[in-house]
């Protein structure tokens, strides 16, 4: 079924630029299995089997989309950007992948190839030089169109209702497991329009001291911090995914005076963040500027991760908010800030929004109450 114009725009413009950079950076085919880059080049989400599919790219020429013959029905052919070559269970993929690639001097493989396949490539391609596809197409992914930050802007909004409902009471808490809660969650973002869960971290009292807890059988109960770190998968009109990701916390009960101090340097800190985003800021800059906020209150050596991620097609992407990472911020970025505080042993805090960079600042895609709020 070919697609309408309207809906290969999109692949279109990608994958000219991604041939730009190709010849920019020395690279004659890129070559993308499953993983993130097939999907965001040309709208098709590979299944991550041991039947090789792989997208071939050469700078110059026309890109061929070799898949399983059983997996070929789910494609949504493109043939205004790539021909299919559906292959079968008694064919070679990689001598298939190999004939296209031909005498290509530099070939880049996507970063989620099964290791399998490199290998197979490695011998099929003695005279090839393998390098890296994220050198192509990580930085050029790492800046958002209009259509993506609107994508982004809809699942951010979806987790966001979600969060507002467990802030208004309506997902029980106390006497029910963490993973329980966590289920539930899930089933929320589900219900408000995201097609997969990627995680729902719920974590109470001293659980919430570890960062990526795992929810497990403790019981959620009163006057203690329910952490809620959640997010999911939605997709935008072309079926490509774009990612959600938040972090709240409540309080089942009144809120302790100690705990209500830390959490207010932490909200203080995740907006002394924000305030530091803007075009041409180092991303490092952005997580210094919470950890001298934390830091000031004592707090320091309790603020144990970066201050952020990169967000898109993958939950975690270029750029990545954290010391040492002087790339400056562009227009088109979009990232966590997501400072946290944790107490092991008695209780932790976590604050997250999704941060674009729009019109040489920050434009938070997070509007649910960043406030503790007691249930």
């Amino acid at each position: 079924m070919p697609g309408s114009a309207a809906a290969a725009s999109p692949f279109a413009e990608r994958l000219a630029r991604v041939r730009t950079r190709m010849a920019a950076l020395g690279v004659d085919v890129l070559a993308i299995s499953v993983g993130p880059d097939l999907p965001w080049l040309c709208g098709y989400e590979a299944m991550p089997l041991e039947r090789l599919t792989m997208l071939v790219v050469p700078v110059d020429g026309d890109a061929t989309l070799v898949v399983p013959g059983l997996e070929a029905p789910r494609v949504h052919e493109r043939p205004e950007l790539f021909s299919l070559r559906p292959w079968g269970e008694t064919e070679d993929p990689v001598a298939i992948v190999a004939d296209l690639v031909g005498t290509a001097a530099t070939v880049a493989i996507g970063d989620r190839t099964w290791a399998r396949f490199v290998i197979d490539l490695q011998h099929a391609l003695p005279d090839a030089r393998l390098r890296r596809a994220a050198d192509v197409t990580v930085p050029l992914r790492a800046v958002k169109d209009d259509a993506e930050l609107a994508a982004l802007r809809a699942a951010s909004a979806a987790a966001d209702r979600v969060a507002a409902q467990l802030q208004a009471g309506d997902v029980a808490l106390v006497g029910r497991t963490e993973a329980d809660v966590s289920a539930e969650l899930g089933r929320r973002l589900l219900a408000e329009g995201h097609q997969r869960v990627n995680f729902a971290i719920v974590a109470a009292g001293e659980d919430a001291a570890s960062p990526h807890h795992e929810p497990g059988d403790r019981l959620v109960g009163p006057d203690e911090v329910v952490l809620c770190d959640f997010g999911g998968t939605m997709a935008d009109a072309h079926g490509v995914g774009y990612c959600s990701d938040i972090t709240r916390c409540v309080w089942t009960g009144e809120p302790p005076a100690e705990a209500a101090e830390v959490y207010a340097v932490l909200r203080a800190a995740q907006q002394a963040a924000f305030e530091a985003v803007g075009l041409g800021v180092a991303a490092e800059n952005v997580d210094a500027a919470a950890r001298r906020v934390i830091e000031a209150a004592g707090y320091g050596d309790r603020f144990v991760h970066r201050t952020g991620h990169g967000i898109g097609v993958e939950e975690h992407e270029d750029p990545y908010v954290v010391d040492g990472n002087g790339e400056p911020l562009v227009a088109g970025n979009a990232f966590s800030i997501e400072p946290g505080i944790y107490l092991p042993g008695r209780f932790g805090f976590r604050l997250e929004d999704i941060v674009a960079v729009t019109g040489g600042v920050g434009d938070r895609l997070n509007h649910a109450d960043r406030e503790l709020v007691p249930l």
